[in-house]
C-alpha cells in the first residue's frame, strides 16, 4: 500500500527547504525518497510500520519503523 505523505498540506517553499534540508543531512531528497517509499535518513525501504501512528508519521517525517524506533525512543539510562 502506497503511503501519500502531505504534501498539499505544505507550500511549495516549505516542500522545497524540507526537501534541501534532507539532501543536505541525508544525502537524499525527501521527495525522491518518499515517491519511492524509502526512509529519507537510511534509505531503506518503508512500507512496514508497527501501527497507524507510525504509518502517519512517515507522511510527516520519510522515517521509516526502525528510523522513528531510534528517534522517538526514550532511553531509560538519562
Amino acid at each position: 500500500m502506497k503511503i501519500e505523505y502531505r504534501k498539499n498540506m505544505k507550500t511549495a517553499e516549505m516542500e522545497n527547504m524540507l526537501d534541501d534540508m534532507t539532501k543536505e543531512l541525508f544525502g537524499r531528497g525527501r521527495k525522491v525518497a518518499m515517491d519511492n517509499q524509502m526512509c529519507v535518513m537510511c534509505g531503506n525501504d518503508a512500507n512496514h510500520f508497527t501501527d497507524e501512528l507510525s504509518r502517519r508519521e512517515y507522511g510527516i517525517s520519510g522515517m521509516c519503523q526502525s528510523c522513528q524506533d531510534g528517534v522517538f525512543s526514550v532511553d531509560s539510562q538519562g
